[in-house]
């Protein structure tokens, strides 16, 4: 019924022509980048590619032009991904971090070969066989495994999780925490604010790097619950004690009723709020990597 009073009764604004930032760059010089280690760059929304330990990672990968099970035009792509499909079609590991379909996408999934490693929260593996992928691992909150020199956990978030209107949180959700012998890594897929993030900052931190959503908030009386907005993702980065973070969650699809080019805004003045240098919280360009260390400079 909220869903319906926001749609129908509200009558949600009409979304203005935007275009978010994007880093072009040659082939080979692409080649270079995603062998940086550790570094991150950012595909779009919250798809990254992330490389940790020796071990290269997709992370809810979306390199469909929709991310919705139909082709509304609203929730179209506003650009490409920021890397081609090719560069990053071998990972050794996909993480997952709910069902929700600018999360979760099928199409980039089956183009993933087929002995690709997913990890995945809880009773979502289900999902994954239906569709012919049986190389999965599901893991419960504060559950964790350990591949090749890299550490996995599985850390709580407020969201939900659905694909259809008859299986809501049939699955579980959740962000992950990735420990290295030198880095510790945070991936908060969908939140909304709570006092978890305090729990995961004192048991993991301080945080080498984390990927905060940033976007997707309005209107706060419906989304509170389930997406943070720019103050609060400032908040979960002073929880998590975090060295690093970098915006996700916009820009790339339209979901909500902010303006597209907000959240940036936002989040520029909820730091200068906290006193927290800018540099600490960074807004890449689609397609941008960042090196972990060297004094968090763009690679």
């Amino acid at each position: 019924m909220d869903f319906l009073r926001w749609k129908v009764l509200e009558r949600s604004p009409i979304p203005l022509a935007y275009t978010p930032p994007v880093v072009a760059i040659d082939s080979s010089a692409q080649r270079k980048l995603l062998e940086l280690e550790p570094a991150v760059t950012w595909i779009g929304h919250s798809s990254f590619f992330l490389r940790v330990a020796g071990q290269s990672i997709l992370l809810d990968p979306v390199f469909s032009d929709f991310c919705a099970p139909v082709r509304l035009p609203r929730l179209k792509r506003r650009v490409p991904p920021g890397l081609p499909f090719e560069s990053v079609a071998r990972p050794d590991v996909v993480l997952i971090t709910h069902n929700h379909y600018d999360h979760l996408d099928l199409p980039t999934i089956r183009r993933l070969p087929s002995e690709t490693e997913f990890i995945v929260p809880q009773g979502l593996a289900h999902w994954f066989g239906k569709h012919g992928r049986n190389n999965v691992r599901e893991l419960g909150w504060w559950e964790s495994i350990n591949l090749e020199g890299l550490r996995v956990t599985s850390v709580p978030a407020q969201h939900f999780s659905s694909r259809t209107l008859w299986d809501r949180n049939r699955t579980l959700w959740c962000g992950w925490v990735l420990q290295s012998g030198s880095e510790t890594v945070y991936c908060a897929g969908d939140t909304g604010y709570c006092a978890t993030f305090r729990e995961i900052g004192e048991r993991f931190g301080p945080m080498d790097l984390s990927l905060i959503p940033i976007g997707a908030y309005a209107p706060r009386w419906f989304m509170q619950p389930v997406h943070v907005d720019p103050a609060q993702a400032v908040q979960i980065h002073m929880d998590l004690r975090s060295k690093l973070s970098v915006a996700c969650h916009w820009g790339t699809f339209c979901l909500t009723d902010e303006p597209m080019d907000e959240p940036p805004k936002l989040l520029a003045r909820a730091l200068s709020k906290a006193h927290i240098p800018p540099q600490t919280f960074r807004v890449l360009a689609i397609g941008e990597t960042l090196t972990v260390r060297n004094e968090n400079s763009p690679a």
